[in-house]
């Protein structure tokens, strides 16, 4: 018997940060088919599958990564607004 534990072959671990953000770019992409999208995190967090939190720091890597999508920090009351549109 080894004393070291062996190495799990389970896969408990949460989504890679790609996928997380892939995830919420597909949704954006599909809301704003028909025109703008103006939205806090907290209310699109149980579709999304993220923590509000989450949707915030992707929202800020998708502003300049995501070329199909016009993303703007649209204002600021109690939580962040973002616009969302085609690009």
């Amino acid at each position: 018997m080894s004393a070291t534990p062996e190495p799990s072959t389970e896969r408990d671990e949460a989504p890679e940060p790609q996928d997380k953000q892939e995830r919420l770019r597909r949704f954006l992409a599909q809301k704003v088919e028909d025109g703008e999208l103006y939205f806090k995190s907290k209310f699109i967090a149980d579709e999304v599958g993220l923590s509000p939190k989450e949707i915030g720091a992707l929202m800020v890597q998708l502003k300049d990564s995501a070329e199909t999508l016009e993303i703007e920090k649209w204002s600021y009351t109690s939580a962040t607004t973002w616009r969302v549109e085609p690009a």
